[in-house]
Parts: C-alpha cells; sequence; structure tokens
C-alpha cells in the first residue's frame, strides 16, 4: 500500500484518492466507478480495485457526482419567440419540475456558431442531458454522437438515425382533419397549405390527398394549393378557389392563421361557415381559434405532450435505456363551431 493509500485510510477516502491510488483521472475514476463504457474494462476493474482497497463509500452528494448527475439540464432552441417552441419547453419544464430537476434554457436564434457556444457552456456547466427543440418540424443537423450526455430533439428530428427525435405525425394530422370532415357530412375538400419547401406543409397535404384518395373522394381544385403561412395567402387563396371551384364544402387549411384568411374571404363573399363552407386549421393555435367567429376547430398538435415526452425520454437515457430513431406522437381534433355538423 502507497503513503498516499495509508493516509487516505486514516480518513474518509475521497474519489481524488481513488483516482491518484489508481493513476488515472478524477473523471476516469468517477466514470469506471459508475459503469460507464467509455472506460476500458482493465482501468474500470483497476479503479474498482483501488476503491476496496480504500473502503471509498461516497456521501450522498458524492454519489450523484459519481453517477454523472448535477440535477440539471439543457433546454436547447432557436425560435425562443415562436408559438411552436414554447408550448414544448413548457411540457418539458414540467415534467423536468416533477423530477427535481433544474433547466438551463437557451436559445441560439437559428445561429449554427451561437448553437455550438451554448451547447459547450452547458457542457461546462455539467448538465445531465440536453433537449434540442427545433424551429420548425424539418430535419436539423446532428449535435454529432461523441457529446458526454444524452441528447434528444423534439419538434424537427435529427439527420442521424442514431439519434432519438420526438416528432408531431403531421401525415396523420391530415388525415385526421379530413377524417373530421367527412364525419361532418362533407365530400368536396379542398386544401390550402403554406409553403411547399417546409416538411410540414408536405406532409399534412400527403395525409390529406391519401385520405381523400382512401375514401374515394377527390381533392377539389385539382391540386394542393401551397403558398404563404399568413392570412393574406388564406384570403387570396380562398377566392381563386371559389373561382375555380364553386361547388366545395370544406377547406382544410393548413395552418390557423391561413384559416383566419380563409374565414375572412368566406365572410366577405357571403358563404355561411359552417353551413356552406365548413374550415378547419392545424396547431390550435389558441389567441387565434377561439377568437374566430365562428371559433375555429382547429388539430392540435398537442406540443406540451410533446415536451414531456421528450423529459421522459431524456430521463430513460439518463438511466441508461437509450433509444434511436423517431418517435411520432399522434394529434387530435378540437372541434369548434366552423365544423358543426350540417343538418
Amino acid at each position: 500500500m502507497s503513503t498516499d493509500e495509508t493516509q487516505a485510510r486514516g480518513r474518509s477516502a475521497t474519489l481524488s484518492d481513488v483516482a491518484k491510488a489508481a493513476g488515472v483521472s478524477i473523471a476516469t475514476a468517477s466514470k469506471a466507478l459508475n459503469g460507464r463504457d467509455q472506460v476500458r474494462a482493465e482501468t474500470r476493474d483497476r479503479v474498482l480495485r483501488a476503491a476496496e482497497r480504500l473502503a471509498f463509500s461516497p456521501n450522498a452528494l458524492a454519489k450523484g457526482l459519481l453517477a454523472g448527475r448535477t440535477g440539471t439540464v439543457g433546454l436547447l432552441t432557436s425560435d425562443l419567440e415562436g408559438r411552436f417552441s414554447i408550448p414544448i419547453l413548457m411540457g418539458a419544464e414540467d415534467a423536468f419540475g416533477a423530477g427535481k430537476v433544474s433547466v438551463f434554457l437557451c436559445d441560439a436564434r437559428g445561429d449554427a456558431i451561437r448553437e455550438q457556444h451554448h451547447v459547450q457552456a452547458l457542457l461546462s456547466r455539467r448538465v445531465d442531458g440536453l433537449i434540442v427543440v427545433g424551429s420548425s418540424t424539418d430535419a436539423r443537423s446532428s449535435l454529432g454522437r461523441d457529446l458526454p450526455v444524452p441528447v434528444v430533439y423534439v419538434y424537427g428530428p435529427s439527420e442521424d438515425p442514431e439519434d432519438l427525435s420526438i416528432v408531431t405525425d403531421n401525415v396523420d394530422a391530415g388525415r385526421q382533419a379530413v377524417e373530421h370532415l367527412v364525419a361532418t357530412g362533407r365530400q368536396r375538400i379542398a386544401h390550402i397549405t403554406g409553403d411547399a419547401s417546409y416538411a410540414a406543409a408536405k406532409d399534412r397535404a400527403a395525409g390529406v390527398t391519401a385520405a381523400l384518395a382512401d375514401l374515394g373522394l377527390p381533392l377539389v381544385g385539382d391540386r394542393v394549393m401551397f403558398g404563404s403561412w399568413n392570412e393574406a395567402w388564406g384570403r387570396g387563396a380562398t377566392r381563386l378557389l371559389l373561382e375555380r371551384a364553386p361547388e366545395v364544402d370544406a377547406i382544410v387549411a393548413g395552418s390557423d392563421q391561413i384559416a383566419r384568411g380563409v374565414l375572412d374571404a368566406l365572410h366577405e363573399l357571403g358563404r355561411e361557415i359552417p353551413r356552406d363552407i365548413a374550415v378547419i386549421g392545424f396547431d390550435n393555435w389558441a389567441i387565434l381559434a377561439t377568437n374566430s367567429r365562428p371559433q375555429l376547430t382547429s388539430v392540435d398538435l398537442r406540443l406540451e405532450e410533446l415536451g414531456r415526452l421528450a423529459a421522459q425520454r431524456l430521463f430513460e437515457a439518463m438511466d441508461g435505456d437509450v433509444r434511436h430513431g423517431v418517435e411520432s406522437l399522434q394529434s387530435r381534433v378540437v372541434t369548434r363551431g366552423t365544423t358543426t355538423p350540417s343538418n
């Protein structure tokens, strides 16, 4: 037994004592005692033997440190002002609060360099894990596979299939919109949506067209009307649609903002809602949906639940249950006055 080990025997041994006795760094000793796979088998054995010789018995705080736990996580977003990221962050924080975990919140503002700075800052604080919230549903670049903590991507999936991503099933959301309208008696359905370069627009349109095909119904207007994510596009597209296909009896709007424009145009053209034409939107953005006249039926993406599920998966990964791939959450239709069943 070395002199250092003899001295350690005269008091409570520390992690530093174990690391010195095993001839490794404190970080390596911590990983070895915690059973992490970044440590070679022979190194782990040497650390464990040193801990046994020194009768190393960490207190509760030290156990937490040995387990790599600081009781903190990082939430990284690029859209802190967005109506999508805020509910996700609220859901995640609720779940973390239940687990007595503190949250460091960082906004990268869509800047890759700023994002990397935040990641390094969070790692330097020894966070136990990271949740990365996308600014859209488009796939984003991965932070990489060599990070020392688990990472969960939410809303916008990682491009790396080895990462875990929690997303909304927008194809199914489009199907649900059509199925709801058909259940209320609609048969002549059109789709006005946003920018075709966005995954959300393409996926929802795919769901709409697939559902109509399965039901043997045509898409009124013969094509999806892609455009912009705003009310002005909703108004203009609705006027154009009614010129081309006055027989339409329902419109699936790709977002609640577009839906508000659709409703404005229908009011201006003297169409009664929902008697003449029913309307459904996406996002269930309460400030728009509940202030519409009539109130807007919308597909709720369950963003807070998305955040809670991401937090749950991060907790599991921290405990060693690491998952990979994409996990999808189903949406739900919130029925309001714009789709009241026909008489």
